[in-house]
């Protein structure tokens, strides 16, 4: 059987007591801090934020990968427009312009 009697003196229990209520004391009051509702409500704010940073962050990602893309087939690896390619867009948005001109004086007219 093992032996149980403490061999601590009175003044070891009493220090042994004290700082075991410091430890709860910090405990308490962190759970306090932690359950407080300007706490919480920043918690959630906080997370919120986070969240919204990590879809613009990966929007940023893919209008730049898009970017990208389409430059790459306007531009030559040495930076050179691609005349083959630009001319006929060049032609299209004049076009269309011209249209919605047109509109626009016909709709006032």
């Amino acid at each position: 059987m093992a032996d149980t009697a403490d061999t601590r003196t009175p003044a070891e229990i009493e220090a042994d007591i004290r700082r075991r209520r410091e430890v709860l004391a910090d405990t308490l009051d962190e759970i306090g801090v932690r359950v407080h509702p300007k706490t919480i409500v920043g918690d959630a704010k906080a997370k919120v934020v986070s969240n919204i940073d990590h879809t613009l962050g990966r929007a940023y990602v893919q209008v730049n990968r898009v970017v990208s893309d389409v430059r790459a087939q306007f531009v030559d690896e040495e930076g050179a427009p691609r005349l083959e390619r630009v001319v006929p867009v060049a032609l299209v948005a004049v076009g269309l312009v011209g249209l919605l001109a047109l509109g626009a004086r016909r709709r006032r007219g």
